[in-house]
């Protein structure tokens, strides 16, 4: 599959229509420079993800959040992306001053070293942890749903769903991103080349150039981090 014929996979119609290309920081620009240098096979996905930092910044501004699931190294990888989402990844991420405030109203200096280790997060759940409801609910109802009824429970409009699977035919994830598209959640999808069933349910969808799985995931990760990376600049960071 050729590097052009990959991009026309890249967005459904509705996402077309409404990219707005909006002016990201410089920094964020520099990131993704680096990135494209880096590993120039992927630099087809550059559409993709720079629609996507625009989106998913828009919708944390607004409240929204972001659901991540995958099966096996993807379930890795949907925890690694949490954990990069809660927590200071690049740079510093004050908490704000109105919630830093009311601490020490309350706690004052008793509770000083608990209020200095507080860092700004990017709201974000890890669909693959619950492992009480995801025994329970596989068990009595169905494996292939447990990603889609915690979305159905958790998801609301200004979210955003990540959904991570090599070959894009994850039944699991394909439902999950289903009720995610139909409750108007942003629907991001990391598959392999083709984009498997996902690619016609998902916005935006970022095809790593391989077939092979472990190769799919060694792609994902740089390209996971890098949108982690750069949407924590744009909420966090100062422009330069």
């Amino acid at each position: 599959m050729s590097a052009q014929s990959r991009i026309t996979n890249l967005f459904t119609r509705s996402t077309r229509a409404n990219l707005e290309g909006e002016e990201l920081k410089r920094n964020t620009e520099i990131i993704m420079n680096e990135f494209k240098e880096n590993y120039p096979k992927m630099n087809y996905l550059e559409e993709g993800f720079r629609y996507i930092i625009e989106e998913v910044v828009k919708r944390v501004k607004r409240g929204g959040k972001i659901l991540v699931c995958g099966n096996g190294g993807s379930a890795a990888d949907s925890e690694h992306i949490v954990g990069e989402l809660l927590k200071e990844f690049y740079i510093k991420r004050p908490i704000d001053m109105s919630s830093k405030d009311r601490l020490m109203e309350l706690f004052q200096e008793e509770d000083k070293d608990m209020i200095d280790h507080l860092q700004g997060g990017i709201p974000a759940i890890s669909l693959v942890s619950q492992t009480g409801f995801l025994s329970a609910y596989g068990n009595d109802a169905s494996y292939d749903m447990v990603y889609a009824q915690q979305v159905y429970v958790y998801g609301e409009e200004e979210d955003i769903f990540i959904g991570l699977s090599t070959s894009g035919n994850s039944k699991n994830v394909v439902y999950a991103a289903k009720v995610a598209k139909a409750k108007g959640l942003f629907v991001i999808s990391f598959t392999g080349e083709a984009g498997g069933k996902l690619k016609n349910i998902s916005d935006v969808l970022l095809n790593a150039p391989s077939t092979e799985t472990y190769k799919v995931q060694e792609y994902h990760l740089p390209l996971y981090h890098l949108i982690c990376r750069a949407i924590e600049y744009e909420i966090f960071g100062d422009d330069i």
